[in-house]
């Protein structure tokens, strides 16, 4: 069972919601590696926390990792062979959406060569095409 739920939410239901407008700002906040979105996408929490997974294994427990979406977005679903109508299902699973520029995950305090391979085998877990980014060398925030 996954914790990437929220403790308590304002409605049980949310609508699908439109297009996705804007970029994120492709800055690393805390780490001095991380993965950063290309495309828009829905990212569910069983595909963050395989990737957590993976990459804390890939770092065998060194430096510091950071996760910055959270699940908080519930996607509903009907039972099978279920007749049209009667509004939503129940929720199946809890997601984020994700725009392009985003910074999803972040790593420090291992050596970059190490972090990015663990970011690498981590983004083969996630549906949307992703690219390393680094800190400039001595500039911290």
């Amino acid at each position: 069972m996954s914790l990437l739920i929220p403790k308590r939410t304002t409605f049980r239901k949310w609508a699908k919601g439109g297009q996705r407008k804007g970029r994120g700002s492709g800055i690393l906040h805390f780490g001095s590696v991380g993965r950063m979105a290309m495309t828009e996408g829905r990212i569910t929490a069983r595909q963050i926390e395989a990737c957590r997974r993976s990459i804390r294994h890939r770092l065998a427990r060194q430096g510091k990792r950071w996760i910055n979406i959270f699940p908080h977005r519930p996607v509903t679903g009907k039972p099978r062979e279920v007749r049209m109508g009667g509004g939503a299902g129940s929720v199946k699973y809890w997601a984020t959406l994700v725009k392009p520029g985003t910074v999803r995950f972040e790593v420090a305090g291992v050596d970059p060569l190490i972090s990015t391979r663990a970011l690498e085998s981590g983004a083969h877990k996630l549906p949307i095409p992703v690219r390393v980014i680094h800190r400039p060398m001595g500039r911290l925030r």
